[in-house]
């Protein structure tokens, strides 16, 4: 195929070595049975996406909260790369836009189904992972997930400033940063201000026994706001 999405590479933030894993990742199979008998779909890359998922979600969560039972992990995990979410940050990509279908899918806006969305990401995170290592999967990977990795399997914000900076990331050259405002009472019961900066721009602002909850405050306000929380 004499095609080439470099407009999505940028939406992806990665530059891939080998393009014909980006080509493959996005054509579905109803584009590659139309197509002549060189065009590959995406059913192995998805396979090896899912895997990927799997395994890097499973870690962030097993480091991140360390009293969590494996009950409260798996349902952690199962929400973050359940279909629902991987169209969810397919969209966030618009990845639609660029998913090679065939003319009966297209007809049917096949581009708008979830299955066909969260199949193309899996394949996208497979195509990172063998083009340029599990390391640049996670830093995909992770950005998009975050929101359900702050969760307790109660659905209770654990770590507002960890949820704060992974959504910031997915932003190159946003810089994020904690500043103490004011410092109040006698030592023994001090009250500590902190307000969430992103570029030199106050985004939330929070109180504290600690600097360090009230770091946490200014975060959740800032995810307030985002519409996060």
């Amino acid at each position: 195929m004499d095609f080439y999405p470099e407009d999505f590479e940028q939406r992806l933030c990665h530059r891939f070595k080998d393009r014909s894993l980006l080509i493959t990742a996005l054509t579905h199979s109803s584009c590659a049975y139309e197509s002549s008998k060189d065009t590959v779909c995406n059913e192995r890359l998805e396979f090896l996406g899912d895997a990927v998922l799997d395994f890097v979600v499973g870690e962030a969560i097993f480091r991140r909260f360390p009293d969590m039972d494996e009950g409260g992990m798996t349902e952690m995990r199962a929400a973050a790369v359940c279909e629902k979410a991987l169209a969810e940050y397919a969209k966030q990509l618009e990845l639609g836009r660029y998913i090679l279908l065939g003319r009966g899918e297209e007809a049917a806006h096949g581009e708008r189904r979830p299955s066909i969305l969260s199949d193309a990401f899996e394949a996208i995170v497979a195509a990172v992972y063998l083009d340029s290592g599990l390391e640049c999967a996670s830093n995909f990977i992770l950005p998009f997930v975050g929101k359900h990795l702050v969760k307790s399997k109660h659905g209770v914000l654990q770590d507002y400033k960890t949820a704060l900076q992974e959504i910031v990331q997915r932003n190159k050259g946003e810089i994020l940063s904690y500043e103490l405002v004011t410092e109040e009472g006698p030592s023994h019961d001090k009250t500590f201000t902190m307000s969430v900066l992103l570029n030199s721009n106050v985004i939330g602002t929070g109180t504290g026994k600690t600097k360090k909850e009230a770091a946490q405050n200014a975060a959740k306000e800032a995810l307030g706001l985002m519409g996060v929380l």
